[in-house]
């Protein structure tokens, strides 16, 4: 393949770096117990002064900038000990710059609180900081109980494991007979043992009738030592689990209350029909309420209707970004803030490495969950990741998947269009379409011609 060739000229626009684009600029350095701000110099006495977090020193804080004329403040990304502080500003009418740590690194030299706020300062008033993103206050408030549902799963996960761990300490092989402790059977069983049942034939017609093994084989798994030390551990993880399986239920009672009050969006000019309602059973850690129907009256559009995505994968990604997609000016914008897209190293013209950057973004895990679930559909999607993986590995293929999913949620949000699936032979047919078209345009490179082969008319028995 030819190298390209180097441009000889390039086109540049004068730009005055040290233009003051910020005048009425403030910076501050957030900390656990004290913050630094600075001002310009000759709006007070002190252009650097040092408030305590407490809620009074917050609005002292506050009520010193709007005396000095700021309209505008940077701060940094400091764990969550910015969060109030920016609340507090955002209330007072000023423009708060919330910062990514990376993009605020100091000259070498000595560092001390008073040098970062001034650094700040001096930074955002040439306009050379980038305010990360953040969503609007409804959105916000159900992201945070949205996070605190995560957690509680994540918590219910570890006395799970506390109750297999008794079972096995006891030598009660239920994990063996049952694929899920916490479904049906497992549950009855546990719970009957902590009640004080014994005998391993009562324990084993507590089976469900859905469940593989019998009623024999789950009577020889159950035949232990119930030693009361153990019997004592189980029902103390038994309680924890159904202590957080109440508190999940009290968070969506919550969500479902703040879906409501959220405003309904506009419908598009296509027409975006609302989810069909499932009549599968409840999957475990599910919404107990009708998340679909929500989501659909807050975005507009049905995300679920794309493979791959339930209606917690669709929670996720909305509450991190919002339905609004004017933040992101294309597909390209909103995919490189997710860190699905390569980030590219160069010097001297030339690409040094290409990857993904990492982050702790939840909407792109999100998103990477589902392109792992959707492999094995025989959707387009479940299509495009199996060449992907077959060409590239699973770790691209997960990449390059989640990526183009999340292309689709950019335009359904930004242009209320309904998402419906073209199935795997029309991509496979696309694929072989593109396939032609390059090797003819090769064959032509290298003066042939592709002829395709002549059909063979079927044999008549």
């Amino acid at each position: 393949m030819p190298k390209r060739k180097r441009q000889s000229t390039t086109s540049a626009q004068p730009v005055d770096v040290l233009q003051q684009l910020n005048a009425n600029a403030a910076g501050l350095d957030v900390g656990a117990e004290e913050i630094y701000v600075c001002v310009p110099a000759g709006r007070d006495a002190r252009s650097v002064r040092v408030f305590a977090t407490f809620t009074d020193d917050l609005h002292a804080l506050a009520d010193w900038l709007v005396a000095c004329g700021i309209d505008t403040a940077a701060m940094e990304s400091t764990g969550i000990y910015w969060i109030p502080i920016y609340e507090i500003l955002e209330a007072r009418g000023l423009e708060v710059y919330l910062v990514n740590a990376r993009h605020l690194k100091n000259v070498p030299g000595k560092k001390t609180d008073i040098l970062d706020c001034q650094w700040i300062q001096q930074l955002h008033t040439y306009g050379l900081l980038h305010a990360s993103f953040r969503p609007s206050e409804d959105i916000c408030a159900l992201r945070a109980v949205a996070r605190h549902r995560d957690t509680l799963i994540r918590y219910q996960s570890g006395h799970i494991q506390h109750m297999q761990k008794a079972l096995e300490l006891m030598n009660l092989k239920l994990t063996q007979v049952v694929s899920d402790v916490t479904g049906v059977t497992g549950l009855s069983i546990i719970r009957a043992i902590v009640a004080g049942e014994r005998d391993p034939q009562v324990l084993a017609q507590l089976r469900n009738s859905q469940c593989v093994k019998t009623e024999e084989q789950i009577a020889k798994a159950l035949q232990g030592t119930f030693k009361p030390e153990y019997l004592f551990v189980l029902k103390q993880a038994l309680a924890q689990y159904d202590f957080y399986q109440q508190q999940i239920q009290e968070s969506d009672v919550e969500l479902e209350a703040m879906y409501h009050a959220l405003p309904a969006a506009e419908q598009g000019t296509s027409a975006c029909p609302p989810p069909k309602p499932k009549r599968q059973k409840r999957r475990k850690n599910q919404a107990h309420f009708d998340l679909a129907a929500s989501l659909y009256r807050m975005a507009g559009v049905d995300l679920t209707a794309i493979d791959g995505l339930d209606a917690l994968c669709v929670q996720k990604i909305l509450t991190e970004t919002g339905v609004d997609m004017s933040p992101w000016a294309t597909e390209k914008h909103f995919t490189s803030w997710l860190s699905l897209a390569p980030h590219n190293d160069k010097s001297g013209g030339k690409v040094l490495r290409s990857r993904t950057l990492k982050t702790q973004n939840g909407a792109n895990l999100a998103f990477r969950l589902a392109a792992q679930s959707v492999g094995r559909s025989h959707s387009a999607l479940g299509a495009f990741y199996r060449r992907m993986k077959a060409k590239h590995g699973p770790a691209k293929a997960t990449t390059a998947t989640a990526h183009k999913m999340a292309r689709i949620v950019y335009h359904m949000l930004k242009y209320k269009k309904a998402y419906a699936d073209p199935g795997e032979s029309h991509y496979e047919q696309q694929y072989r379409e593109r396939t032609i078209r390059n090797l003819k345009r090769r064959a032509a490179n290298l003066g042939m011609e592709l002829v395709p082969k002549p059909s063979q008319p079927a044999l008549v028995s």
